[in-house]
């Protein structure tokens, strides 16, 4: 099997699998608070991946280690408690199109902190990318009077923290296992977790006897196997195949998927909220566009 074929076939596979978490993350919601969503998501996870790939973190340096907790957090603890806030108001299709702005953040990032150059296209391409996300995020105010609809920069917040971790996980860990790097991202931000489970009021005793919070914890193992751990792994092979900018070009199709899933469940994505969701991903294509080398 080519490189090539891979790097694609993984790109397809994560672009259903991730389109498809933010309307587990909306239903995990219905019977769960967002401390519990986010606390449980990780938790299952890490139980997930101990049982399959406890093998693989021999041979980790404190080195190694040190930047495996930071992409822990940056690229799953904070983006995970964010997203699970953030969908308590804004709809996961919405959600989902905010999010593609990781490629405009990763590149800017890389710009400033790993000295990577960037062309007037690409400088061209974040311009359009954020004017997107300010019509995005405008148009979710107009819809409400409360000021929840603020809760959609969270999402923004959490698109910063996966271009940080995109970053580091090319600059810092290019060389350790993509499954070594998912479990030990999980091992470092699962004692958190688990303390802001016991502090969110859960009900330990008679859960069971709640349909809607069984429910919910049944979407939330889901996402868990599928849309985190699975997808954790697949990510980093993604990336050790492939550049940053490809990695993260999964951004094209991702929000495809999402929308068709709020669409389903009755979500409204009205004109304006297309025409920003063609501004975001445009900019992400001008972005991420290489040029062909000369023949």
């Amino acid at each position: 099997m080519s490189v090539t074929f891979k790097k694609w076939a993984y790109l397809l596979a994560l672009s259903i699998i991730w389109g498809s978490s933010y309307i587990l993350i909306k239903k995990g919601l219905v019977g769960l608070t967002p401390l519990q969503v986010g606390s449980f998501r990780i938790l299952f996870t890490t139980v997930i991946l101990l049982v399959f790939g406890y093998k693989t973190l021999e041979g980790l340096s404190r080195e190694q280690w040190k930047w495996i907790a930071h992409t822990g957090f940056y690229g799953t603890f904070f983006p995970t408690f964010l997203f699970s806030f953030a969908e308590t108001e804004v709809d996961s299709s919405v959600a989902s199109v905010l999010n593609g702005l990781t490629p405009l953040f990763t590149l800017l990032l890389a710009f400033f902190f790993y000295k990577v150059k960037i062309v007037k296209k690409q400088v061209f391409g974040v311009l359009v990318g954020f004017l997107g996300t300010l019509l995005l995020v405008a148009q979710e105010f107009s819809l409400t009077t409360s000021g929840d609809s603020k809760y959609s920069l969270l999402v923004v917040c959490a698109s910063v923290f996966y271009g940080i971790n995109v970053n580091i996980l090319k600059d810092k860990l290019s060389g350790v296992s993509p499954m070594g790097i998912a479990l030990g991202n999980f091992l470092m931000i699962a004692p958190a977790a688990l303390l802001i489970l016991l502090f969110s009021d859960f009900n330990w005793t008679g859960f069971y006897q709640e349909a809607a919070v069984v429910k919910s914890m049944g979407y939330i193992l889901v996402l868990a196997l599928f849309g985190t751990a699975v997808a954790k792994v697949m990510f980093n092979k993604l990336l050790a195949l492939s550049s940053v900018v490809f990695a993260v070009s999964i951004t094209y199709l991702l929000p495809i998927v999402a929308i068709g899933w709020g669409l389903f469940d009755g979500e409204n994505f009205g004109g304006i909220q297309w025409v920003a969701a063609f501004l975001i991903i445009g900019g992400v294509y001008l972005v991420t566009e290489t040029k062909k080398a000369p023949k």
